[in-house]
């Protein structure tokens, strides 16, 4: 698919990796839907793209309420009258251990809501979205991508119960996907990335943050542009799909 003038909407576009993704697509000529449910970061986003030479939309969207995906997705392609692609990026994060105990006296237990909240926005959220961005291509004759943003905490991160199991689902949706939307020309493709350096990262003790990068066979973070670079790529690619590509430093977990 040929980036330049196609329309490519990113859930969590607002900030983060979303942001960057969106950057530097922009920079190379693809209009931007940028969703995200904070208005204040969206417009930052979008001004940025434009900056980088390109056109950007925004829409404030919570990706876990069915109505109001359809509702944007509609909106979507009307304003640009297609849909190319799709960036399934929104997530979040609720850490803690499934158990934690002391002296053989269970003192904390992950919280039924921190549990649910997760596997809400980063599994059901990154379903409606799907669905409803294969259905605008389908309708629109629009041949189009999705990526789902999965990690390599899917194959299990301590600490992660809800994170790694949303993970791990977004990842078997992929060759599902690429499998059953086929027929109509739409490809799926998945990127798990390992540990970036981000804002969260950024608020870690130095301590911590330097233990993380030692267990990083390459010894550093990566950068959120090295995964916009594979998005990129994996866009333009016509025949990249069903796969997940791992981008991690060579770290496995």
């Amino acid at each position: 698919m040929k980036l330049q003038d196609s329309v490519i909407a990113i859930t969590g576009g607002g900030q983060g990796l979303g942001r960057a993704m969106a950057e530097l697509l922009a920079s190379r000529g693809a209009r931007l839907a940028l969703i995200d449910r904070v208005p204040e970061t969206l417009e930052e986003a979008a001004e940025a793209c434009k900056k980088a030479g390109s056109d950007a939309k925004t829409y404030v969207c919570n990706v876990v309420e069915e109505g109001e995906v359809e509702t944007t997705f509609a909106a979507i392609v009307k304003d640009f009258g297609q849909l190319n692609g799709l960036i399934n990026n929104a997530g979040i994060v609720r850490d803690g251990l499934m158990v934690k105990a002391k002296e053989g006296r269970v003192e904390k237990r992950m919280e039924l809501d921190h549990w649910q909240s997760v596997l809400d926005v980063n599994l059901t959220g990154v379903f409606l979205c799907g669905r409803e961005a294969a259905t605008q291509m389908i309708e629109t004759g629009s041949q189009g991508v999705i990526i789902n943003i999965a990690s390599i905490s899917r194959a299990g991160n301590m600490g992660q119960s809800n994170y790694s199991a949303a993970k791990a689902g977004v990842s078997a949706l992929v060759p599902v996907w690429a499998k059953e939307l086929a027929r109509y020309g739409i490809r799926c493709m998945g990127i798990a990335p390992g540990f970036l350096r981000t804002e969260m990262t950024a608020s870690m003790k130095p301590e911590a943050l330097e233990k993380m990068k030692a267990s990083i066979p390459l010894k550093r973070l990566g950068e959120p542009e090295e995964i916009a670079a594979t998005a990129a790529f994996i866009l333009e690619n016509d025949y990249m799909s069903g796969r997940i590509i791992e981008v991690d430093g060579a770290l496995r977990l």
